[in-house]
């Protein structure tokens, strides 16, 4: 790959990484809720979702759901859902929403949260139609795919986890000159209320 090809893609992936989401909710609700340790969970989740999401698309099946109306519709159906389902948990949480600097504190398993964010990032129809409508304009069909492949996804999945690892140590930062206890609640249920709206949102994808 063409070096300006690479730093064109590079840069595309920032200016798209930059743009919140609801993977960035989430991190930042967990970091600020929970701490570094929780957040940190969510970091890696987000890379292996993204990793996920990205070889499936380069490996066919960003076509096949494309192609398929039913398909896509399980997908898409299944990640509104689950993102409806993680935000009126996060919603319901509000009220017990602390800085996790007591003994008794709940605190989420590391284990858990990996899982939510890693679902939440790869089960988005719109990771797998956006990598399979916009990666192709980086790719040289004349020369090797896998390499070029294997240059993209390391490129998207490294800048996505810097990116998060990014919002997960500011919102830490932010975390610990917290001290009003209405200021938690109000960031857990805007956060729960982001994650419905863009299960929502996700439900009215229409194939193209």
């Amino acid at each position: 790959m063409e070096l300006h090809v690479w730093l064109a893609f590079a840069s595309a992936s920032i200016a798209l990484l930059l743009i919140p989401g609801p993977t960035v909710l989430l991190i930042l609700s967990y970091a600020i809720s929970q701490g570094r340790r929780v957040a940190l969970a969510t970091v890696a989740g987000v890379a292996l979702g993204d990793l996920v999401a990205m070889s499936a698309s380069l490996a066919g099946l960003g076509a096949l759901v494309l192609a398929s109306s039913k398909l896509f519709t399980l997908l898409k159906w299944v990640g509104a859902i689950y993102l409806v389902y993680l935000g009126i948990k996060l919603f319901r949480s509000a009220p017990d929403a602390s800085l996790g600097m007591l003994d008794d504190a709940p605190v989420s398993s590391p284990r858990k949260v990996f899982a939510h964010s890693a679902a939440v990032t790869a089960l988005n129809p719109k990771s797998i139609v956006f990598f399979i409508a916009f990666v192709p304009q980086f790719i040289n069909p004349n020369t090797a795919l896998a390499p070029q492949f294997g240059l993209l996804v390391a490129t998207f999945v490294g800048f996505a986890a810097i990116n998060a690892l990014a919002y997960a140590l500011l919102a830490d930062k932010l975390r610990q000159k917290i001290v009003r206890p209405s200021v938690l609640p109000f960031l857990t249920r805007l956060g729960g209320g982001a994650l419905v709206a863009m299960g929502v949102a996700t439900a009215t994808i229409r194939r193209s």
